[in-house]
Formats: structure tokens, C-alpha cells, sequence
């Protein structure tokens, strides 16, 4: 089938809108009409170069739609399904599966960074040649076919693009919090970087219950999102800021201090920001190659741990579902995240609106 998508060339070029060619799913996969997708920065890491992948590439690895077809054994899902899509999909059977780690799944993890489905090929071409699946998604086109184990099944009475968020943003930041971290009620949380990402994790600390949520970022408009997120306080990111999170937490420094820029400095700044005994948590995505100087010497002698979260330590079948009906319950804040909605022709204003630190979150909405 002919579709319409967003192409990106090469880094540092503007999204093209071109005419491409769809296959049909293969077994085990899934063709899913594109109702909205997020306008997330881990896409724009593509166009900077700082995450490499083959290309000329779809992005989009936000996203959610309806179910329109299923290849061949497929059993998880059925045509008029309501799905919010994971860019970890999991076998089931590997060691990480079998050791409750979807997320960290083995048998995809190769596919999908070579931008291809599981048996090595795309399913998308241009005048015959392969264009590549962004996480094995390609959620800025009209229609995708995605592996089975991508399509979480969602109630229908949720907004479908209130559930592309859930797809990203809102797994990774309040997975973050609840499943990485374990953060405890009663417990002070310093969330470092109030974008996408970083608005969850505020609201993730709020939905834990902890007493004190202290967000910083440069950018004041994204503080204010902050405060109407749950933060109890805000900082302009400075070099007097570990020195004000300290003063906010008797002296000590947070119990839980969460990275969500991935910048290596931040990440430093989350470790100076962290008690003694607390936990420094990097959910950031860091250029590929980068390096961070976090010291042995102050993790050992004042026993602070450092973990990663990577897409918030979520188990997408069990824990999308159980995060929209958090919202469905008004305990999560997701119509607040949707900024701006964008037609797909306006996929780089979109990503110049995100730069400019604007908005919470924009959508890619399809007709």
C-alpha cells in the first residue's frame, strides 16, 4: 500500500513528507493505522547524530492507532484492537524476559536497532530500496506494521493520543519512579530536566507519595508545567542548584535524584544532588559514545547508587494499561501534557517548537 510518511535523509537534514510503499504484515506482525504520534527528543537525536541508525529512516517511536490487519499466527491482537505501541517489544523467553526485564529484551534488540523487523528486512521502500523502522516503529507515517509483541491493547474510552504519550514519555518517567527507583511515600525527590520525560517523573513522585519534589530546569516555563505537575519546588539550573537542593533537604541532599536530559554534566549534578545512602537514577538518553565522570571514591565511601532506567523498567503489556487507568481515574496528568497538536507536513515545526523548551509535549495528529 502507498502511505504517507516523514523521511530523514541523513543527520542534520529537515524531515522530508514522501510517498512509500507498505507491506503487508508478515507472521507475527501487525498493520496499525496511525491516529497520533509524540514529538519526542530521542526522534531529533537522529537528526543531531548523537544516536546513530541506518538510514534513510521513519521516525516516531510515540505512538498509538487501531488495529487494520494481523499477519499470519498472530494472537495477541485483533483487527479494531485500540493499541499504544512499545519500542521494547519482548520475546518472552529470553534471559531478560525470564528474569522479569522485558524492557531489556535480547531477541529484539538487534532488529531494532538495524531499523528492520525481526526476520533482518523493512517493510517500508522507496522506488524499491529499504527505508528503515526508527525502534522498529516508524510512528510519523500514516500507517506502520510493527512486530505483535510492539501492540499493547487499550481501553477505547482513553484518547488515542492521550495513549501514544503512554507509549514514551509517560512509561519512561513514571516507570522511573516507581519501578527503577521504588521511591517511597514521605521520601524528597529532585527530578533534574522538566521536559516530557521529566514532567512524568515529577508526577510519577507525586503519585508515590514523596514530601518533597524539588524540579529543575533552565527554562522557566517549564517549571511552571512543573508546579502544575506536583513539583513543590522549582530551580533555575545554575551552579548554586546542588547547593539549593541540600538547603531543601535538611542539609543532606534528596533520597532520590532522577537525571531526564542526558547530559553529562547533569548526571554529575545528580550524583552532588543525592544524600548520602540515597539513589541517583540516570533516565536520560546520553549521546552514543559519551562518557560521565561519576567518582568512586564518593559512591564507595558514602554508599550513594547510581541506576540507569531505561524506558522506566516498564513491562509494556502489564503496565500501559494500569498507567491509563490511573488517568482514567484522574490520578495521572496527561490531557496537561498535550501542548500542541501538528499536521504530519508540520513534523519540523514541531521539533523546532520542542527546541525552544515551549511546551510539555506535541502530538503528530493524523486524520
Amino acid at each position: 500500500m502507498k502511505i504517507q510518511a516523514a523521511v530523514l535523509e541523513a543527520p542534520n537534514r529537515a524531515f522530508q513528507v514522501e510517498t512509500l510503499r507498505l507491506d503487508e504484515p508478515k507472521a507475527g506482525e501487525v498493520l496499525v493505522r496511525i491516529v497520533a504520534s509524540g514529538v519526542c527528543h530521542s526522534d531529533y537525536h537522529l537528526v543531531t547524530g548523537a544516536t546513530r541508525h541506518p538510514m534513510p529512516v521513519v521516525c516516531g517511536h510515540e505512538g498509538a492507532g487501531v488495529v487494520e490487519a494481523v499477519g499470519p499466527g498472530v494472537s495477541r491482537v485483533s483487527v479494531g484492537d485500540h493499541v499504544t505501541l512499545s519500542w521494547t517489544p519482548d520475546c518472552g523467553h529470553c534471559f531478560y524476559c525470564q528474569r522479569g526485564m522485558p524492557n531489556l529484551c535480547e531477541t529484539f534488540t538487534d532488529p531494532i536497532w538495524a531499523g528492520t523487523m525481526l526476520d533482518g528486512t523493512t517493510r517500508l521502500y522507496r522506488d524499491g530500496d529499504p527505508v528503515y523502522h526508527y525502534c522498529g516503529l516508524a510512528t510519523f507515517a500514516e500507517y506502520v506494521v510493527v512486530p505483535e509483541q510492539s501492540c499493547v491493547p487499550v481501553r477505547k474510552d482513553v484518547p488515542l493520543e492521550v495513549a501514544a504519550l503512554v507509549g514514551c514519555a509517560v512509561a519512561t518517567g513514571v516507570g522511573a519512579v516507581l519501578f527503577t527507583a521504588n521511591v517511597r511515600p514521605g521520601a524528597s525527590v529532585v527530578v533534574i530536566g522538566c521536559g516530557g520525560v521529566g514532567l512524568n517523573i515529577v508526577q510519577g513522585a507525586a503519585l508515590a507519595g514523596a514530601q518533597t519534589i524539588i524540579a529543575v530546569d533552565v527554562n522557566e516555563t517549564k517549571l511552571a508545567l512543573a508546579r502544575q505537575f506536583g513539583a513543590t519546588n522549582t530551580l533555575l539550573s545554575d551552579d548554586k542548584t546542588v547547593a539549593a537542593v541540600r538547603a531543601l533537604t535538611g542539609g543532606r541532599g534528596a533520597d532520590y535524584a532522577f537525571e531526564a536530559v542526558g547530559i553529562p554534566a547533569l548526571q554529575e549534578m545528580a550524583l552532588q544532588a543525592v544524600r548520602p545512602g540515597g539513589t541517583a537514577v540516570l533516565a536520560g538518553l546520553s549521546q552514543m559514545g559519551s562518557g560521565t565522570n561519576l567518582p568512586g571514591a564518593v559512591i564507595t565511601r558514602q554508599e550513594k547508587t547510581v541506576k540507569g532506567s531505561y524506558y522506566g523498567s516498564v513491562n509494556p503489556s502489564r503496565d500501559f494499561p494500569m498507567l491509563l487507568d490511573l488517568y482514567m481515574a484522574g490520578k495521572l496528568k496527561l490531557d496537561e501534557l498535550i501542548s500542541r497538536e501538528y499536521r504530519l507536513e508540520q513534523v519540523n515545526e514541531a521539533f523546532e517548537t520542542m527546541l525552544s523548551g515551549e511546551i510539555a509535549r506535541g502530538i503528530i495528529r493524523f486524520s
